[in-house]
């Protein structure tokens, strides 16, 4: 595992480095709003449901011989809720420039001590159907390894709200319903197959990591409604398992959380 990359996602864990920069970030929405380019990407991104687009309103690289770095942020258009599209819009927007100003500080002190730092980060569309949207942003961190972590947003297109994770049940059980659904997972992985290790409590085993023991998924834990209607939560990368694991991912069964869901309407 490479250390560096290991303690920044342990520190990723508690902190958010993804801070609002609130001025900042109407410069930017000025500058998109009023860029060729944007109006462009506008009308060539095909629709996404009935109203939607994803559009590309930043798209910045650049590479010198100890750095890479390529950028792309997405924006909504057409949601039909103009204050929940700025919303959206603008954080965007800031988490990446954000992102891209802690990468320039570790830049500068990589000229100090040697070495190549890159970044990648990105998104895609994940489900789009008649109701919902889900849009992943991911960032790939190289640092001698690499280390990606992922973040979702899904939309309810027809009543304009983003889900969360809370909103699908009627208390805090799914917490430890899927928790345990996940070790479930975790270990029958590992039984079939001995290439898969995942840092969970093993019956009658010692645990190697103890304080990286997979214990329980958080109110805030990264997830999304696949096309199929399936839960997924999703791990980054060293979060739960050794860093060549990358991403990890486990579908919940809805039968298994059917009796804690507020309703069947999102997940199926």
């Amino acid at each position: 595992m490479n250390k560096t990359i290991a303690a920044r996602r342990r520190k990723n864990k508690s902190l958010s480095w993804l801070a609002s920069v609130t001025a900042a970030c109407i410069l930017l929405i000025a500058g998109v709003n009023t860029s060729p380019a944007f109006a462009q990407a506008m009308s060539d991104v095909p629709v996404l449901g009935n109203l939607f687009k994803v559009v590309t309103v930043r798209d910045y690289a650049e590479r010198d011989e100890q750095t890479e770095i390529h950028m792309e942020t997405p924006g909504i258009v057409n949601l039909g809720d103009e204050e929940l599209e700025q919303a959206l819009n603008s954080k965007y927007l800031t988490e990446n420039k954000q992102l891209y100003e802690t990468f320039k500080d570790e830049v500068a002190a990589l000229k100090e001590g040697g070495g190549h730092l890159g970044l990648d980060s990105g998104y895609e569309v994940v489900t789009d159907n008649e109701q919902l949207l889900t849009l992943r942003r991911y960032v790939v961190e190289f640092a001698g390894g690499s280390a990606e972590s992922r973040q979702y947003d899904t939309i309810d297109k027809v009543n304009h709200i983003v889900i969360t994770l809370p909103s699908l049940f009627k208390d805090e059980s799914y917490i430890s319903a899927i928790s345990d659904h996940i070790k479930q997972q975790m270990r029958e992985q590992m039984s079939a197959n001995p290439d898969k290790i995942y840092w969970v409590e093993q019956p009658d085993a010692q645990p190697e990591m103890p304080e990286d023991q997979f214990k329980s998924i958080t109110m805030e834990q990264s997830f999304y409604i696949n096309p199929e209607g399936k839960l997924v939560i999703s791990f980054n990368e060293y979060d739960v398992a050794p860093g060549y694991m990358g991403v990890v991912e486990f579908t919940i069964p809805t039968e298994a959380i059917a009796d804690l869901l507020v309703s069947h309407e999102y997940i199926k």
